[in-house]
């Protein structure tokens, strides 16, 4: 944890300028396919839902997370037709990470896909992963981290999360931050599951550019978007990493 607005500031201009290093000694590294599960109850003060702490020393180290991973070989789920099921196969991967870092149980069959997220090619490591939502089986109480990949857990709701990010307590990812505010819009788990499973799911693919501002994540309808030039005239679809607020713009309808 980093106190203060201009530490938190100075570490978005410091992680992305790290990975443009990167990216320029070592080029771009191969997509590595991967899954996550956004776990949602509904309580008296709103839909909440599970967030993991990420151990310091691996990827998105001390950030906060949804429950999730890399696809393994032994998650292949095959068609009627014996062909690999790329989507099962995530969804199959999703549950299980979710039940390694958490002891939660979720129902593959019952999750709803919603995003597909793409990182910019700056980044020195790059997961393709999907993104599902499902609602918590049994309780709440259950949840047990592994304590190591992930060092701590907590119900969140999703605004709460968000301000908490701007005041310099926790740490999110643009997609991890983007989803929470899809969230925020819902106030019970069923009212976000119909959605999401009534949407076209989102594809994310990732340009993004530095600003005075901070870093800014685009994505396809942003007029920058092709030129990765955050300057560029046209439509908006975006996240700005601004100092004490991160500021999400979406007018394509």
């Amino acid at each position: 944890m980093i106190d203060g607005l201009a530490g938190r500031e100075h570490r978005d201009h410091k992680r992305y300028d790290a990975f443009t290093t990167h990216h320029d000694e070592h080029g771009s590294t191969e997509l590595i396919p991967a899954a996550t599960v956004i776990v949602l109850r509904d309580t008296p003060d709103g839909l909440e839902t599970l967030m993991l702490h990420k151990n310091s020393k691996i990827a998105f180290g001390g950030m906060w997370v949804f429950p999730g991973g890399r696809i393994d070989d032994a998650d292949e789920v095959l068609d009627e037709n014996g062909r690999p099921d790329e989507l099962a196969t995530a969804a199959a991967a999703a549950a299980r990470e979710a039940a390694e870092e958490a002891s939660v149980r979720v129902d593959p069959d019952e999750m709803a896909w919603f995003a597909r997220w793409r990182p910019p090619t700056v980044m020195p490591k790059r997961f393709d992963t999907f993104f599902f939502a499902a609602r918590l089986e049994g309780d709440a109480g259950s949840v047990a981290i592994d304590d190591g990949e992930i060092t701590d857990h907590e119900w969140m709701r999703p605004t709460d999360a968000m301000d908490r990010r701007d005041a310099g307590a926790i740490e999110l990812a643009p997609p991890t931050w983007v989803t929470l505010n899809q969230l925020a819009r819902y106030t019970d788990v069923a009212g976000a599951l119909a959605d999401m499973e009534a949407a076209e799911p989102a594809l994310y693919e990732t340009h993004m550019a530095r600003t005075d501002n901070g870093p800014v994540a685009m994505w396809e309808g942003d007029g920058g978007y092709e030129t990765s030039n955050p300057t560029m005239p046209g439509a908006r679809h975006r996240l700005t990493m601004v100092e004490d607020r991160y500021r999400f713009e979406d007018d394509r309808s």
